[in-house]
């Protein structure tokens, strides 16, 4: 838009930058609303966007307890891809992956979706068998991607190890997948929304749900009761937590999930690369840092950091399968708040409080769901039924049995 065009930057340069336009307002809270969204992360704002723009429902209230993306949005390494081989998830991450290639032009805001490619090594008989039954099933639901032969990897790849410790005998390629700017995404969808009449509320955390007769009707916070004929919630590692404060349990367990950066190089790692076999990626940010993850510790926590040994693990095999990064230094790690099923997949549900939606359980996944999460769970809250892309993940499936197993499945824990 104009008012981030060159003449606003010099312009605003002489004031020091301190007139600038608020991106989204700060209002105070209303005594009801239509729906009120609990947790102000990417999927929480995303629905709110759309309750708005396609839902025809304006009168939304987002409450963050913190700052707009200061959880799990803020704290994930930006892969978006939607590889996975289950039916369910093939509907729901392929959904997510049409919105994400036209998401900058629909909120008017670049994302910074980079389509550089997501590539997943095979360092076993078994891991070849995985990524060629996953990569046929995928096929089948119109999702691209493509085998790759050892030979094909070294072309992609020159720098990479190949017959080390961890031999590369294939990877399977899905060129649509790669990155986006997290706090972009975060931003861009909070200014679409505020645009369409949502409020967006931070530092105002919920600490108890008002609920008569088996439904919800509203919720109090720290700045005081606040009314709701619907009401969703989108609060990622904190989900069992709220869910308790409404009077039952969520089959979730929390884990801290960790993640780090490199100092800057010039541009090296033009792709995404994930090893299952020993489960750390790396990607290479705008900046030229190098981007590493790894996999969730091994124990329950509420605590954003995590434990040594698995920076320690994640690094050595990130040294051992490119040399070239030995004597690179690390310049910060985080961790965040994971929240994980028994089948890997997430909850968008109905809940035992009628007028009550959980959106949760995405465990290392959540980020490159954004927005066909929000999109669903949008309709989902207007429509009082759960959307089609939805219903498979419903929370009465760990009492029925029909799971969504993507456990050693998605190429990567959960």
């Amino acid at each position: 838009m104009s008012r981030y065009s060159v003449f606003s930057l010099v312009r605003n340069a002489f004031s020091y930058h301190q007139n600038w336009q608020r991106a989204w307002r700060s209002p105070d809270p209303k005594r009801e609303y239509d729906v009120v969204i609990v947790g102000g992360g990417g999927h929480g704002l995303a629905t709110a966007y759309y309750l708005a723009t396609e839902c025809g429902i304006t009168n939304v209230a987002v409450i963050e307890k913190g700052w707009l993306g200061g959880g799990n949005t803020g704290r994930n390494t930006t892969i978006v891809r939607s590889n996975y081989l289950w039916d369910e998830s093939a509907a729901l991450y392929g959904h997510a992956m049409q919105l994400w290639q036209g998401l900058s032009q629909a909120l008017n805001y670049n994302v910074m979706y980079s389509p550089r490619g997501l590539l997943h090594l095979a360092h076993s008989v078994h891991d070849m068998q995985e990524i060629q039954r996953r990569g046929n099933a995928i096929y089948l639901n119109g999702i691209d991607s493509e085998f790759l032969s050892p030979e094909q990897v070294r072309e992609m790849v020159p720098f990479m190890s190949m017959e080390g410790r961890y031999p590369v005998l294939g990877a399977l390629l899905q060129k649509r997948g790669g990155t986006a700017r997290h706090d972009a995404v975060a931003w861009g969808y909070a200014r679409a929304a505020d645009a369409a009449g949502v409020d967006i509320i931070q530092n105002c955390e919920v600490t108890g749900f008002d609920i008569q007769d088996g439904t919800v009707t509203g919720v109090q916070t720290s700045r005081g009761r606040i009314g709701a004929k619907t009401v969703g919630v989108v609060t990622a590692g904190h989900s069992s937590v709220m869910a308790e404060m409404a009077g039952f349990r969520m089959p979730l367990e929390s884990f801290p999930l960790q993640a780090l950066v490199s100092e800057p190089v010039k541009p090296v790692v033009d792709c995404v690369i994930m090893s299952n076999g020993v489960h750390a990626y790396i990607s290479q940010s705008d900046k030229g840092e190098l981007v590493i993850g790894a996999s969730s510790d091994a124990y329950n926590s509420y605590t954003q950091r995590g434990s040594y040994d698995i920076i320690e693990d994640t690094l050595q095999a990130i040294c051992e399968m490119y040399p070239l990064f030995t004597r690179m230094r690390m310049l910060r790690q985080w961790g965040g708040i994971v929240d994980v099923t028994v089948d890997r997949s997430p909850i968008i549900s109905k809940t035992p409080v009628r007028n009550l939606y959980f959106n949760c359980g995405w465990g290392t996944g959540g980020f490159k769901c954004t927005p066909g999460s929000g999109h669903v769970f949008a309709h989902s809250l207007a429509n009082g039924d759960m959307h089609a892309i939805a219903a498979p993940f419903s929370m009465d499936r760990f009492n029925s049995g029909a799971l969504v197993d993507e456990g050693a499945a998605s190429a990567v824990a959960h």
